[in-house]
């Protein structure tokens, strides 16, 4: 056997290990393949409620999500997936999750008891109303594991009366004011979990605060070891990542906490560094290149968009 050939079966014999290695997936494109998959009975096309305690035990799912979900539970496996982690669920914690995204537990034949609720919506349920724009300002949706929503007993009784709020509805029937009724369940569910997020930031005041400093450590270091030289400037998913954190809720912890966000304040130590160098130096294209800027007319953009004049100006007034 040549060893070419050798070589090609060698790379065949791989191919199907790593296909055999997928895990099966189960596309939730609309909620009915969801809460059809667990044994629930979906009533609507667009969304749909499940309240688990009716219907379980129930079967395991790794879901690929193309439709937004609300999950609450207080007991739930150990090795619950969410995003790119194994998940550390807690007694009343509510996951988030949006299109695009994958989370669940693959299917290996067991059937598992939970209680709590689940909420499923597609996008296009929103179209036409304020919260086609306005979801995306809900950040919640696309923060990592570690950042879910850990609520209290009245936090979480709150949420479930949402839930029968909306089953009843949909139980009810369709009429021409349904949609309106569930989009107001919607929104209201929505500002709720954002007011809960709002307290748990003020509860971990600590542990924020840690953030920012090695935030501040890290902005720093960045440019002391000239890593701008080679890799540009930094953007707020470079700080996240190092931070282990999704850039959505990090950049939502340093605006509760600084009142600025993360691009600003990144943008602010750039200018400070900016100025100093221009003291020493007066040229503005090597300033701008230390920094990072792959063009001077770049840097002096972002120069005047911070301090609301040219790089050249603030040479000529110093």
């Amino acid at each position: 056997m040549s060893s070419r050939l050798s070589v090609f079966l060698h790379f065949l014999y791989l191919c199907v290990l790593n296909i055999r290695a997928m895990p099966n997936i189960l596309k939730v494109n609309k909620p009915e393949d969801y809460i059809s998959y667990i044994g629930g009975d979906c009533r609507h096309p667009l969304i749909g409620v499940v309240d688990f305690e009716r219907i379980s035990p129930i079967p395991t799912s790794l879901n690929s999500y193309g439709v937004y979900g609300l999950f609450m539970h207080t007991n739930i496996p150990n090795d619950l997936i969410y995003g790119c982690g194994t998940y550390d669920y807690r007694s009343g914690t509510l996951i988030c999750v949006a299109p695009g995204q994958i989370g669940g537990r693959e299917d290996n034949g067991d059937l598992i008891e939970l209680d709590g609720w689940a909420l499923l919506f597609h996008p296009d349920l929103l179209k036409g109303t304020h919260l086609e724009k306005e979801i995306r300002d809900f950040s919640f949706f696309d923060y990592q594991v570690n950042e879910a929503l850990h609520m209290s007993e009245e936090e979480r009784d709150v949420i479930a009366s949402l839930m029968r709020h909306i089953q009843a509805e949909l139980e009810n029937g369709s009429d021409a004011l349904q949609k309106n009724i569930l989009i107001g369940y919607i929104d209201a569910m929505l500002n709720y979990c954002q007011r809960f997020y709002n307290r748990q930031f003020s509860m971990r005041q600590v542990e924020n605060s840690d953030i920012l400093m090695r935030f501040n450590d890290l902005l720093s270091e960045y440019f002391d070891t000239g890593m701008q030289i080679d890799k540009g400037l930094p953007g707020v998913q470079y700080f996240a990542g190092r931070l282990n954190m999704s850039p959505n809720y990090f950049s939502d912890v340093v605006k509760r906490y600084t009142g600025d966000n993360a691009s600003y304040i990144i943008r602010e130590y750039v200018v400070r560094l900016a100025k100093n160098a221009l003291k020493s130096s007066g040229n503005i294209a090597q300033v701008a290149y230390s920094l990072g800027f792959e063009y001077p007319q770049h840097f002096t953009r972002m120069f005047k968009k911070q301090t609301g004049i040219t790089p050249k100006q603030y040479l000529k007034d110093r």
